[in-house]
């Protein structure tokens, strides 16, 4: 086999899926759409000369659209359009937006949401829009209608013959979609016993430091660390950003650290120091949202990295 048909052929076993957060998205094909020019873009600020063959391999990016199967509704993807377009020509962030997000609302929301981490019942405390978020985490973790079983099935059925034929995986995971991944992940290999390793799981705005999401994690009631943690991650990298109050606790690494064994986890690895998350809408600058993560160069060189590693 020569070099390039070997460089082909293991390109096409090197595979990103990507698990979103919650609220109803674009129809699936625009939301895919949407989330690989952002993902491209962060990786062409880091690495230009990689971006042709990312892109000849377009196919191997899968988007896991559970979203509608939650909520049975769909978003305005034109809406959203424009202001990916405004985050994909946007280098960096602006003085603004750093101010912003280091601005004390933000600060004052974490240490309320730290409080109701540690002591639930304050939840009658938050917004209206926080409380409604409460409720649709209680309605994914109790598993309502099956709902949760039926969302991680359509990750589980993506993941299953690639983990089987040894394929390369990386599985990024935002908000939501990074308890949903870690979930699934513990199943597979708990449950099923499925062969084979993710290869990098990437999270991205996650809640898994949250006192309250730990307790309600598939696995969280084992004292035995085999049992308790997903057996299947080979890497796991965590970024979150400043201003962003979803990824309460910042330290995975300490969270996880039982699942760092020989035969299980390598390294867990978070970046929280410096990073901004600049996109805004209409409402304003979200530091949460996923376009706005994907873009960023810190996001990029993991991605990077991993496409090019052999």
């Amino acid at each position: 086999m020569s070099k390039l048909a070997y460089k082909f052929s293991y390109m096409t076993h090197k595979h990103i899926i990507y698990v979103p957060g919650k609220n109803p998205k674009p129809p699936s094909n625009q939301h895919r759409e949407m989330l690989w020019r952002a993902l491209l873009e962060g990786v062409h600020r880091v690495d230009s000369d990689i971006i042709h063959d990312l892109k000849k391999h377009s196919d191997n990016f899968k988007l896991i659209a559970w979203n509608y199967l939650y909520y049975k509704s769909l978003d305005d993807g034109e809406n959203q359009e424009k202001w990916v377009d405004a985050v994909i020509q946007k280098q960096e962030p602006t003085e603004r937006d750093i101010r912003e997000a280091n601005a004390w609302k933000y600060k004052l929301d974490k240490l309320l949401y730290k409080a109701i981490d540690q002591l639930p019942t304050l939840v009658q405390f938050l917004p209206q829009t926080a409380r409604l978020t409460a409720e649709e985490l209680d309605r994914y973790f109790k598993n309502e209608e099956k709902i949760a079983s039926l969302v991680r099935e359509q990750l589980k059925q993506e993941l299953r013959p690639l983990l089987e034929n040894g394929h390369k995986v990386l599985l990024i995971g935002h908000s939501l979609g990074s308890v949903i991944s870690y979930d699934t992940l513990w199943a597979l290999s708990q449950l099923e016993h499925l062969p084979g390793k993710i290869d990098l799981f990437l999270t991205i705005g996650s809640p898994l430091g949250m006192n309250y999401v730990q307790k309600r994690l598939l696995g969280h009631s084992y004292k035995d660390h085999h049992k308790k943690y997903p057996s299947n991650i080979r890497r796991w990298v965590n970024i979150s950003a400043v201003g962003d109050i979803t990824p309460l606790g910042r330290n995975l690494a300490e969270d996880y650290k039982g699942m760092l064994k020989p035969d299980n986890t390598q390294s867990i690895t978070d970046h929280s120091e410096g990073i901004y998350n600049y996109f805004r809408n209409q409402e304003g600058l979200n530091c949460h949202r996923s376009y706005g993560y994907l873009v960023n160069p810190a996001v990029g060189h993991v991605i990077a990295d991993w496409w090019t590693a052999h």
